[in-house]
């Protein structure tokens, strides 16, 4: 048995989860409101206040799916109580994030700004030298982290780039001159 896919997802107060027709899965709550179709072999059932998924049988593709089935339902259930947040520090001499409205102004190093729009759902704030990335879906959130990070990851002589808070870089020992 799954570890993670058999254990229930506790639903919290003020928020509903539905299951229609096809396994899709819609929750609504404080923040908002998100909808996704799961796979149509997993079974998923909203019991009192809990959610329990639960496969038909023991096949590899059926044990892959149940974990993923409930961790996802509980990414939902997780984005519209609390929310997702992603962060991104800004290293280097004259690399710098700005924001004006829902556009996002990094100079990175370019011979132009790099202007990026804020997805639907998606809050980019920009805190001195750290960019923070805000939703519900934690999926977006994640993506387009990402995608702000590859304007210029970091590279491994001195750092500089766009990196993630917790991320570590493996630094690299340059060239040592002749004598």
């Amino acid at each position: 048995m799954s570890r993670i896919g058999r254990m229930p997802i506790a639903i919290p107060a003020g928020v509903t989860v539905e299951v229609a027709e096809n396994n899709k899965v819609t929750v609504k709550g404080p923040k908002g409101t998100l909808e996704r179709v799961v796979a149509p072999e997993m079974s998923v059932k909203v019991e009192g206040a809990e959610v329990v998924v639960s496969r038909p049988n023991d096949l590899k593709r059926m044990k892959s799916l149940h974990g993923l089935t409930r961790t996802l339902i509980n990414n939902m259930v997780v984005g519209v109580t609390q929310g997702f947040e992603k962060k991104l520090e800004v290293n280097g001499v004259g690399y710098r994030a700005a924001k004006q409205g829902k556009k996002l102004t990094l100079s990175l190093g370019y011979s132009h700004p790099v202007e990026m729009e804020d997805p639907d759902g998606i809050e980019t704030v920009v805190d001195g030298a750290n960019i923070i990335v805000k939703g519900i879906d934690k999926e977006k959130v994640g993506q387009f982290a990402a995608e702000i990070r590859d304007k210029r990851r970091p590279e491994p002589y001195k750092g500089k780039g766009i990196k993630y808070a917790d991320e570590t870089i493996r630094r690299k020992v340059g060239k040592t001159g002749k004598k």
